[in-house]
């Protein structure tokens, strides 16, 4: 089972920053899940919302600001032991990682605003540090996870879903998708036989919402995506 961490090491630190990567390999996580929009110049910025607000000392849309702008955003706002880290680009973090074995699930924020070409933007620099191998594109836009799958079959992807599925194989399976990413709240044991007997794989993630990751890690589950890498590499 792979221990993929949830924007980093969102735990202790702040999510969706090179730190949080950083801290998360140093853990020993298999893998890191993040968030990727597109800046007004079109470039691949990592971080959650669709706003600055939470996160950040700043207020506004992503989509609102340059790259430069953003670079001058504080991502380690809500953190006062932390000084400042900068929001990443997709670049900077496939130029820490392309030489690491490491499973990069990057999430397409395409669920309010679909970004015109971001698919492209993404698969054109997966290809640019060959690392294709190493990637899974997930989304709660299932449609642009079907959009990525015209652009290149063989790239693996995951349907991000919030909800109960009646049978999801049949529903994955159809769209030609390899894995199911639902919340951890919507698994059982006899859904993740159906989608192994269908070979589909599963990786759950987390919300607010405390659940007991033991208790998925035991249903045998792919992957857990979570805020505690370091408690998941506690599992056996």
């Amino acid at each position: 089972m792979l221990n993929i961490a949830h924007r980093g090491f969102k735990s202790r630190y702040p999510e969706n920053t090179m730190l949080a990567f950083k801290k998360a390999v140093e853990t020993g996580a298999d893998g890191i899940e993040f968030d990727v929009h597109l800046s007004k110049d079109g470039e691949i910025v990592i971080i959650h919302d669709e706003r600055l607000d939470r996160t950040t000392d700043k207020s506004g849309k992503i989509m609102d600001f340059s790259l430069d702008e953003l670079k001058s955003a504080n991502a380690a706002n809500l953190y006062k032991d932390i000084e400042f880290e900068a929001i990443p680009t997709l670049r900077e973090y496939f130029e820490y990682i392309s030489d690491k074995k490491l499973i990069t699930n990057i999430e397409l924020k395409t669920g309010i605003y679909w970004y015109d070409g971001i698919e492209e933007k993404v698969y054109r620099m997966i290809r640019e540090f060959d690392i294709q191998d190493k990637i899974i594109i997930s989304s709660f836009n299932h449609n642009s996870v079907l959009k990525m799958k015209e652009i290149d079959k063989n790239i693996k992807c995951g349907l991000l879903v919030a909800c109960w599925l009646n049978k999801p194989w049949e529903y994955v399976k159809k769209l030609g998708v390899e894995y199911y990413h639902p919340a951890a709240y919507a698994v059982d044991k006899e859904m993740v036989k159906g989608l192994h007997d269908n070979g589909i794989g599963i990786n759950v993630w987390y919300g607010m919402e405390p659940y007991d990751f033991k208790t998925t890690f035991d249903l045998g589950v792919d992957a857990l995506i979570t805020d505690y890498p370091d408690v998941i590499k506690t599992f056996k």
